[in-house]
């Protein structure tokens, strides 16, 4: 899922609030059955990429990908350490209560008796600490997390490791793997480039397997062929991972190409969720139609008269008959028509067709746009896109045709897409 909307619209406050960084004031937020309006950030199960990185400066590529890592398998570790510990204590004291209620009954047997239960005391003492069940008491990790630490900058040969490092160890060169950094993983971030540092901040989201991966415009900070390739890259680690993502940009070429479903945002609301090509060939509104497409789409404001007519101080044309039903409550009023740069194309003269002098030539070598100006209305600008091998001049004037079966219509008060009956 992608959230792509412009500035300020909404997109990272409603990410943060997924996340648990920003306090819900309404509704609530579900993943899978799980309501999480209450829980804390860290028992979300989610993973966050940010713009900026976050990344810690002082550690290596290594330490960034283990930290959540270890802080996860640390949390755990007490947990299952605190239900065992709690455990035993229950049974100590229902022996406590047992003995206390036995010494009641058989009173003292004198000081033989004492000094076989001290005995007995001692004796449990030293097998408890030889046994395995040592290792659920608060000095064993403690003990692992001493020796791992004060070990960690030796050569390989000389540091402890437990086996909760381990296995942290083999999920980093799992991820470092995948994402082709196995060889920076002795680096300090200061020592990688913009793309280098983008693929840590992912590592170190997917190395703790979340169930939700959230991403806060991850790309913005690369050059355009760096965000090319790095956006191919995520996608591919998405189909590979299978997890949930929403991924937040302003960059509509980003949300066509990333997104298997897009939410346009404005203004804190949510316009239109759909697939890519369902967003660009149907918006459901004016600000869709505007945002999603580069060139955007370009918009006249026409008249509609029954059954089929469109008219405009340039140009007339009959609509085909799909829209007869829908425009039925239309008749005599305004309209506003919406056509994309190549839906637009250069004819002869006509009285359908727009006559037009050009401002602006963008020749990009695979395709040429144009910018234009209505002959009759030169404040009224538009853009076209023509094949490369076109010449043409700034200055020169055109007629253009539009493709009737690609128009799109909106109501100008409600600005809501009004759709043919097909």
């Amino acid at each position: 899922m992608v959230l792509v909307g412009p500035s300020g619209c909404g997109k990272s406050t409603l990410l943060r609030s997924i996340a648990g960084l920003e306090v819900l004031t309404a509704g609530n937020i579900w993943v899978g059955d799980r309501l999480l309006n209450d829980l804390p950030p860290k028992d979300r199960d989610i993973a966050m990429v940010f713009q900026n990185y976050a990344l810690y400066p002082h550690l290596t590529v290594y330490d960034n990908l283990a930290f959540g890592l270890r802080r996860s398998e640390r949390e755990k570790e007490e947990g299952r350490r605190k239900k065992e510990e709690g455990r035993r204590k229950r049974e100590e004291g229902r022996g406590k209560k047992e003995e206390g209620r036995m010494e009641k009954i058989q009173g003292e047997e004198g000081s033989i008796q004492k000094g076989e239960k001290i005995r007995k005391k001692i004796e449990e003492v030293i097998n408890y600490l030889a046994s395995n069940s040592f290792k659920t008491n608060l000095l064993y990790p403690l003990c692992e997390d001493f020796l791992g630490g004060a070990t960690r900058k030796l050569p390989p040969g000389l540091r402890y490791l437990s086996e909760r490092e381990k296995a942290v160890g083999k999920r980093v060169r799992e991820v470092a793997e995948l994402l082709q950094i196995e060889s920076l993983l002795n680096r300090l971030p200061k020592q990688l480039s913009g793309g280098q540092k983008q693929r840590v901040a992912l590592g170190r989201a997917m190395a703790r397997n979340p169930e939700v991966f959230l991403m806060d415009e991850p790309l913005s900070n690369l050059d355009a062929k760096l965000r090319a390739e790095t956006r191919s890259q995520i996608v591919q680690l998405q189909r590979q991972l299978r997890t949930t993502t929403i991924y937040v940009t302003h960059d509509q070429t980003e949300a066509m190409t990333m997104g298997d479903r897009i939410a346009i945002m404005n203004r804190g609301q949510l316009q239109q969720v759909a697939q890519p090509l369902e967003l660009y060939n149907k918006p459901a509104n004016l600000f869709v139609a505007e945002f999603i497409g580069s060139p955007p789409m370009n918009f006249l404001s026409v008249q509609f008269s029954a059954p089929l007519l469109i008219s405009h101080p340039q140009f007339r044309f009959t609509l085909p008959d799909i829209w007869a039903k829908s425009l039925q409550q239309y008749d005599g009023r305004g309209l506003i028509l919406g056509i994309r740069p190549e839906h637009l194309s250069i004819n002869p003269p006509a009285t359908k067709n727009l006559s037009v002098q050009v401002e602006i030539v963008e020749a990009l070598g695979h395709e040429t746009y144009l910018g234009v100006g209505l002959t009759d209305a030169p404040a009224v600008r538009m853009q076209v896109r023509v094949p490369p091998e076109r010449s043409i001049r700034v200055g020169e004037e055109l007629w253009l045709a539009i493709a009737h079966d690609k128009i799109h219509l909106f109501d100008p008060d409600t600005e809501l897409a009004i759709f043919p009956v097909r």
